[in-house]
């Protein structure tokens, strides 16, 4: 072909800078207790690039970020907000309320909506009454309080489920009865197990393993966490709210 030809022709480069790693992640609040987990498989395409991602993060003893999407977006971005939070805590000698970080990360995301963060965030922990919390970003910073929330690769699957367990959609109570307003630790405990049980056999991006958050509000007791294999505190003083972490093992085909 003759190369003085091709400028007749039309031409088109393109360059994207994201690409999806897969993964799913979830929130449901509670009474004085959040849940926040994500399974830890990182993968592109058909590729498994690592069998251990965390999607999960401590920022503070009361507050917990789930990220999914563009995997090193989300990692940045996590940097990013423990940065400021840490500025927070230097000037005023306290942590950041729940609420106050949810209205954080709005701005820093709404502040790169041009080329924005290709992450979808969810924040759990315990506002300042005490009470459960959970909060939904979409990448540009759009957010809501919710009851539960989940997002990645197999959110079509989980949040159906969620809806009908958390939220009672499509469900009539007994004569007499109604549903309850929240459910009890060990019950959603088991919901986020069976949710990532699920998601693993019917979608090729979730799997490996699963790591679940429990922030407790304070002078909440251990109900409901005794005797179970593998967790492991993370809180830093004993006397407010506490931040447990409790590790499972997923398919891994």
């Amino acid at each position: 072909m003759n190369p003085m030809n091709t400028a007749s022709h039309p031409q088109q480069r393109q360059f994207n800078p994201y690409t999806e790693n897969g993964g799913t992640i979830l929130a449901i609040a509670g009474l004085d207790f959040s849940v926040i987990a994500g399974d830890t498989r990182q993968s592109e395409g058909y590729n498994i690039q690592t069998r251990y991602a965390p999607k999960v993060f401590r920022l503070t003893d009361r507050a917990v970020l789930a990220v999914n999407g563009f995997a090193a977006d989300g990692n940045m971005f996590v940097k990013k907000v423990k940065q400021r939070l840490e500025w927070y805590r230097h000037a005023h000698a306290k942590d950041m309320p729940l609420h106050a970080i949810a209205r954080l990360i709005q701005t820093m995301l709404y502040a790169r909506r041009f080329f924005p963060y290709y992450v979808y965030n969810i924040l759990g922990g315990i506002e300042d009454d005490g009470s459960g919390a959970v909060y939904s970003f979409d990448p540009v910073g759009s957010y809501e309080r919710e009851t539960c929330r989940a997002a990645g690769a197999a959110q079509s699957l989980v949040q159906p489920f969620l809806d009908n367990q958390i939220y009672f959609k499509n469900q009539q109570p007994a004569l007499g009865t109604s549903h309850p307003a929240h459910l009890p630790l060990p019950q959603v405990l088991r919901l986020v197990i069976d949710s990532f049980t699920g998601a693993t056999e019917r979608h090729i991006e979730v799997g490996d393993g699963l790591e679940m958050f429990v922030v407790l509000a304070k002078g909440h007791d251990l109900a409901g966490l005794e005797g179970i294999a593998g967790l492991q505190e993370m809180s830093t003083k004993s006397d407010g709210e506490r931040i447990f972490v409790i590790r499972r093992e997923l398919k891994k085909d």
